[in-house]
């Protein structure tokens, strides 16, 4: 097992960073209530960019998800059937959360997500915790991953609002441990410096992120589901994540 460590609360993160502004936080709690479904969420998310953006700025993503595409990333990761490599990160109360001891409880999903930055991430992470009880109630551990630095600035409130661990994977570490890293293009690198300086947002200027990608781990340490997709809009849906867990026990 790769062993990372890194001590203090830098190392993990309690929540989602909310780093989107009050507006767009409104937008976003309109569409999670519109219909239960997150591909609904997610769908009704693209088409509010798709109406508002830029032809450029259009072009620009676009020209991003096919290079991910393009560069086999979703091939290379880990699969259904593959060992789940193992890690070690400290969560913010200092505490070592390791993918062994997890499994000793039962089966892990693990989910990654881009940052705070991203509505997507948002939706899905809400999503998710809907969805908690559940995952518990097949015996089951949620844990979410993000290159993201920890936020200081989040309220007691944010950082209560999910009730799962949520772990900063610096430098991309555990997602590189996957297959799942990709480097943005520049077109896409610069559009979000601009926006809200990723570099800062993740402690270093590598312009790499993971796939948001979930992955349903059974206590063996052995991928019985893996949701990989080169475009960061499309996600895990929670149902299909709890019938994963449901058919371990068949």
């Amino acid at each position: 097992m790769k062993t990372l460590k890194i001590a203090g609360a830098m190392l993990a993160v309690a929540t989602l960073v909310v780093s989107c502004s009050k507006q767009t936080r409104e937008s976003e709690m309109t569409i999670e209530n519109a219909d239960s479904s997150l591909k609904a969420q997610l769908d009704s998310r693209k088409n509010a960019f798709g109406a508002k953006a830029s032809g450029p700025v259009k072009k620009t993503y676009a020209e991003g998800i096919q290079a991910v595409v393009d560069s086999g990333v979703v091939q290379q990761a880990k699969q259904v059937g593959d060992r789940a490599p193992g890690f070690e990160l400290t969560n913010a109360a200092g505490e070592t959360v390791r993918l062994s001891d997890s499994l000793k409880k039962g089966p892990v999903i693990l989910t990654w997500y881009r940052g705070g930055w991203c509505p997507y991430c948002n939706l899905a992470l809400r999503a998710m915790q809907k969805e908690l009880p559940n995952f518990k109630a097949q015996g089951a551990t949620l844990i979410a991953l993000t290159p993201e630095l920890p936020d200081q600035s989040m309220s007691t409130a944010e950082k209560t609002e999910l009730e799962f661990e949520v772990l900063s994977d610096l430098n991309n570490n555990v997602a590189r441990d996957y297959g799942i890293v990709y480097k943005l293009t520049d077109g896409v690198a610069s559009i979000y410096e601009d926006k809200f300086s990723l570099s800062a947002n993740n402690g270093n200027s590598s312009n790499e992120l993971p796939l948001a990608a979930t992955y349903v781990i059974n206590e063996e340490g052995k991928i019985i589901y893996a949701f990989l997709d080169a475009d960061y809009r499309n996600r895990a849906e929670p149902a299909d994540v709890v019938g994963a867990l449901q058919a371990l026990k068949k």
